[in-house]
């Protein structure tokens, strides 16, 4: 399962979402002050500086780049 903890108007959020639908990946979409806050993201991503953060089976995958690196791999 991939989680996505993205904000509004974030581009990379929504590339992240589309690369996911034209995949056909099952995909949660998690928005910043509407499903976790600020201190919510922290907590989990610590070392975060950038969104979206992706969770792919449990695990931080990291940014939009890291996602996609990691699902091509993973298919290849």
């Amino acid at each position: 399962m991939i989680e996505i903890w993205g904000k509004s108007n974030c581009p990379n959020c929504h590339k992240a979402k589309t690369f996911c639908e034209t995949r056909n990946l099952d995909y949660i979409y998690k928005q910043l002050d509407v499903d976790f806050t600020r201190e919510q993201v922290m907590d989990k991503f610590p070392a975060a500086r950038v969104f979206p953060q992706v969770v792919i089976n449990g695990k931080p995958i990291g940014s939009y780049d890291q996602m996609t690196a990691y699902i091509e791999q993973m298919i290849l």
